[in-house]
């Protein structure tokens, strides 16, 4: 699709489908106040230093090189990519590598994101479908200290929240390098009895820097119908998302250093299979109702997810087999359905005032997955195939108690239960059923204010679930050896002191000290078919967080983070005690301007610090520091347009870097190099955007 065609379609179906408008709400005063607060962290308003809200005007005041960038704005989490557009993202927060979401629990639009027992990886969150443009607010909190989060939620989770209606309708077109191409039309409608209607779509194209195009296509669409408000009123929405993409897989550092490869010239954008990629399409219906009454809040929601992934990946060459290369394919189609409830209630204790919440989740996933080995997406060998059925029910109670005016209490207790069935299609041995549970009180103390600064004392056990091909494994699929089953589930346990101060004017600043025990670093390994074996865990560190509004207009956010991830026990191998890709440092500063008459601009210093890449630590990745600036020029009050520069100033770094063995096709047969891995970052980019309201 070209250029034209794309803004065409963005004009046609705001003006078309949406243009109905006449009852669409206007501009509120929250929307255009300027405060320099645009996140929800005031004194009182968090249970922990580490928790917050983040708004849609921060959001729109930053660049963001791909949606799952969003979750940036979470302090301390770094977001790469080592693959195509369309896989998920890495993540970095606390210490860990959080692959493609283990340990992080994510909602969108009250979806649950993260896939259990996922054929690529434990808690696959893939944030492709998400738009940004539709994101009221990003609910977070780190630590296992919340009785409401339960799977996946031991380092933290985020809940991003989209709006029911639009200002007004609106067409968007972004042209950037590489052939990047956007369209985005959006808007709101009210209805009879009360109710608006909400439509957005989006039109993707992409080719990115890489030598082989990555021919990104994705569609995204999203349609709500809602009534009444946040606090007393129902929503329902319908989402499709799919995506195709080739991708540029990691390369080995020796190729880059002789920057040759078969007599031809080699760098860094370049790629050794140019048939990796894949296929993904995800689509939803939900549904989300609360009442607020006098003594409290009812809240209830349901959804249905149809979602399939098919991935092709390459990243040892021709070490496994020669002849035909060593790409392989994982599959995974599921269907998810999934209910929840709560209820507060305002009481009391003693005569002390008291709130006391309630709660049941409860999920299911029936899922095909497959393991191929494949040559240029043809299957030339299934590794296994199984149908896995996942049920996890968790219950939650917790009561909030007002100790004194200075102190408040909260404790909590969440129950969760896992029951799984695993069908091999392929090994009967690995056939089988298992269940799991687990306990999880949580305890936090909250006081103050004195001085305009509180203090926070939390503890609790989290935990996440295990893949369920590995709870029930008796041989593994490659190799025939014996293999040991796996818990269905691994508790952690966390610990934090925190302070939230405003006493300096215009100063919002948050200090914690944290520390986080999990009981194995396990994973079920996607690309083996197998579950790889590890310790146990400890990581403590300290977060420094600053919201400062020094002058009118200008806003400093600085969010600094420090991680010491070490193993725990002895190592039967003696290989060490570090955690590999365990990011010792991470940092983000930004400044930025919204006071300008028709101009505002953002400047972000990203920094991701180095890690471990083996358990002695003989092996480190490097350090990224980039830079990216946007700025905005409102023409009139419907018209915008925004630039765009990611990399500012150009600089050769990496997402995302591993150590170890592989072989290139001109390497002698036998040959196991163990070498480091990279996938290099984006360089210098540019993106255009018009904005107009209708």
């Amino acid at each position: 699709m070209n250029r034209t065609s794309i803004a065409k379609v963005a004009a046609c179906v705001a003006a078309a489908a949406l243009a109905p408008t006449a009852q669409a709400q206007p501009t509120t005063v929250a929307r255009v106040e300027i405060t320099g607060r645009h996140h929800d962290n005031a004194l009182g308003s968090a249970d922990a230093a580490s928790q917050g809200v983040i708004r849609a005007e921060l959001l729109q005041s930053r660049p963001a090189l791909r949606p799952g960038e969003v979750l940036e704005f979470v302090p301390g989490v770094i977001v790469t990519q080592h693959s195509g557009d369309g896989k998920a993202n890495q993540y970095f927060l606390r210490g860990f590598n959080l692959d493609h979401g283990t340990d992080f629990a994510t909602s969108v639009n009250g979806l649950p994101v993260n896939m259990p027992s996922h054929g690529h990886g434990q808690g696959y969150t893939d944030l492709n479908f998400l738009l940004p443009e539709l994101v009221d607010r990003i609910a977070y909190r780190k630590g296992p200290y919340f009785a409401q989060s339960g799977d996946f939620a031991s380092a933290g989770s985020a809940d991003v929240v989209y709006r029911t209606r639009f200002d007004a309708p609106f067409a968007s077109l972004t042209l950037g390098r590489n052939g990047f191409r956007r369209g985005v039309a959006g808007g709101s409608t009210g209805l009879s009895n009360g109710l608006t209607l909400l439509g957005a779509l989006e039109l993707q194209r992409n080719d990115g820097p890489w030598t082989v195009p990555e021919g990104l296509h994705k569609t995204n669409a999203v349609l709500t119908l809602s009534s009444g408000t946040p606090a007393e009123g129902w929503q329902a929405s319908a989402m499709h998302y799919q995506a195709r993409w080739t991708a540029t897989d990691q390369i080995p550092q020796r190729l880059v250093d002789a920057g040759t490869f078969n007599g031809q010239p080699f760098g860094r954008f370049d790629s050794l299979d140019a048939t990796t990629g894949g296929e993904t399409r995800r689509s939803s219906l939900s549904a989300q109702w609360q009442r607020q009454g006098a003594s409290g809040t009812t809240k209830l929601a349901a959804y249905l997810i149809d979602y399939r992934l098919d991935l092709f990946s390459n990243f040892t060459y021709a070490l496994e087999r020669p002849a035909t290369g060593d790409q392989f394919a994982q599959h995974d189609a599921r269907r998810v359905g999934g209910f929840s409830a709560s209820q507060t209630l305002d009481h009391q204790i003693a005569g002390l005032h008291a709130r006391s919440e309630f709660g049941l989740q409860l999920r299911h996933d029936r899922v095909r997955l497959g393991l191929d080995d494949t040559q240029a997406r043809r299957v030339i060998h299934t590794v296994r195939a199984d149908k896995v059925r996942e049920t996890l029910l968790g219950v939650y109670g917790q009561t909030t108690l007002e100790l004194a005016p200075w102190l408040r209490g909260i404790v909590g207790l969440r129950a969760d239960q896992v029951r799984m069935r695993v069908d091999s299609l392929t090994l009967a041995a690995n056939s089988g059923r298992s269940s799991d549970s687990q306990l999880s009180p949580k305890l936090s103390l909250i006081a103050g204010p004195w001085a305009k600064t509180e203090f926070f004392v939390n503890a609790g056990r989290g935990l996440h679930s295990n893949d369920a091909r590995g709870t029930t494994a008796r041989i593994d699929p490659r190799t025939g050896d014996a293999v040991t089953p796996v818990p269905g589930l691994v508790a952690s346990r966390g610990f934090e002191l925190g302070l939230r101060s405003e006493w300096l004017p215009g100063l919002n600043t948050s200090l914690a000290l944290w520390t986080l025990d999990i009981g194995s670093e396990l994973v079920y390994v996607g690309d083996a078919g197998t579950t790889e074996p590890s310790r146990a865990s400890r990581r403590r560190g300290i977060e420094w967080n600053n919201r400062w509004a020094p002058l009118p207009g200008l806003l400093v956010d600085a969010d600094l983070a420090w991680t010491h991830a070490r193993f725990r026990g002895a190592d039967p191998d003696a290989r060490g005690d570090r955690i590999p890709n365990s990011i010792d440092k991470v940092a983000s500063i930004v400044l930025s301007t919204h006071d300008l008459g028709p101009w505002s601009a953002s400047l972000q210093w990203r920094y991701l610090g180095s890690g471990p890449l083996v358990e002695d630590n003989s092996q480190r990745s490097r350090s990224a520091l980039t830079t990216n600036l946007r700025v905005s020029h409102r023409f009139s009050p419907k018209t915008s347009l925004t630039l765009d520069v990611f990399n500012l100033f150009d600089r050769q770094v990496s997402d995302i870097a591993y150590f170890y063995e592989s072989r290139l096709p001109t390497e002698p047969l036998g040959t196991a190099v163990a070498d480091r891995h990279l996938h290099p970052a984006e360089p210098r980019s540019l993106r255009v955007t018009l904005v107009h309201q209708f």
